[in-house]
């Protein structure tokens, strides 16, 4: 098996398969791959332990289904591209620590690596999706590739060092670092600051990949530029009561007014 990254704002990894290796990813990864690969979706991938596996793998934020990428009787390859701008990020398990990873940072992994749940606390409606914050844990024996969104920091923490950071700017860290989410000190920092009501606590030893994008973030700042829901209701209201016709011409006299 041999793999290469590609690109840069938009990277892509492609996996090269000899006869009878394979890779696996969550349903919908794919990009493109060769003809001499099968699929085959499943739902005993990334977790093993039958059911149970699968449980801990969707309350770690991952689906049920998994689709395994096998080359059949000739050399193959598959792919699979970034869905933000960001980097592909491969991680090996086997001869040291796990790794938690962000809840939409797994990419694809060799057929022995695992995923479950690595943490998660409810923070309250509305936030982080109405979820609360989800890490999956990566382990097993093998080699993960991780998608994490923007520029990437790797921070270093030596045993007892902390650092608190927005939590949606953790991309992942060894499963050495212990972390905790804690709320923002003050309540003038929490009403007045503008940088939210949580902050993640990582305390080493370990290393810590820190994104300089997170999703949140990127979905606020469209959302600015996307129709108010009053203006969609409006809309809607107008098109159920004179078809589609009267819901533009509604429209047109409500900006005009």
């Amino acid at each position: 098996m041999q793999a290469r990254i590609q690109g840069t704002t938009m990277p892509v990894l492609d996996v090269l398969l000899d006869p009878n290796e394979s890779v696996y990813s969550e349903s919908g990864e794919l990009s493109w791959m060769t003809g001499s690969i099968q699929m085959q979706t499943h739902t005993q991938m990334g977790g093993g332990g039958g059911i149970f596996g699968v449980l801990k793998r969707v309350a770690g934020g991952g689906s049920i289904f998994m689709t395994e990428y096998r080359a059949i009787q000739y050399p193959g390859e598959v792919s699979f591209a970034a869905k933000m701008p960001g980097h592909i990020v491969p991680v090996e398990l086997g001869n040291g620590p796990e790794y938690m990873v962000h809840r939409h940072g797994f990419l694809c992994a060799t057929p022995q690596v695992t995923i479950g749940v690595g943490f998660q606390q409810s923070l309250g409606a509305g936030i982080f999706g109405g979820d609360g914050f989800l890490l999956q844990k990566v382990g097993g024996v093998g080699t993960a590739w991780l998608e994490l969104s923007g520029e990437l920091v790797v921070k270093n923490l030596a045993p007892g060092e902390t650092l608190r950071v927005h939590p949606g700017h953790v991309g992942a860290f060894q499963s050495s670092v212990a972390f905790q989410i804690t709320m923002v000190p003050g309540i003038k920092n929490m009403i007045f600051g503008g940088d939210g009501l949580f902050l993640a606590v990582l305390t080493g030893p370990g290393a810590v990949w820190l994104q300089t994008l997170p999703i949140s973030r990127l979905a606020h700042q469209i959302s600015e530029y996307l129709p108010k829901a009053e203006a969609r209701q409006n809309t809607t209201a107008a098109g159920l009561g004179g078809g589609l016709l009267g819901g533009v011409i509604g429209s047109i006299l409500d900006g005009n007014q």
